[in-house]
């Protein structure tokens, strides 16, 4: 898949070192797989859960989240936003 955007993944390592590793894997991991729906990315990434329009992602263990609008027609994955657990639990992505 096509992600949008690594920078993203790169400014949350910078601040976030210790999600570094866990970011990387799933970048990896979304390119090199195509997913045409929710079930196949799952299969993947089995701690997945959709929020709505949105796809929520565990990452590196639960050291952060990753949230993302997945276009699985066009190959594409937007990366909405990377938050702490904290942050998420706030709840103010989902407005």
């Amino acid at each position: 898949m096509h992600i949008i955007t690594r920078k993203r993944l790169n400014e949350f390592a910078e601040q976030h070192p210790n999600a570094r590793a866990g970011l990387e894997y799933w970048y990896g991991l979304m390119k090199q797989h195509t997913f045409h729906s929710f079930a196949e990315l799952r299969a993947i990434f089995p701690s997945a859960d959709r929020v709505g329009k949105l796809t929520v992602f565990n990452i590196g263990g639960n050291k952060a989240r990753l949230i993302a609008a997945t276009h699985y027609n066009r190959q594409k994955i937007y990366i909405r936003a990377i938050l702490t657990h904290p942050e998420y639990d706030r709840g103010a992505w989902k407005e």
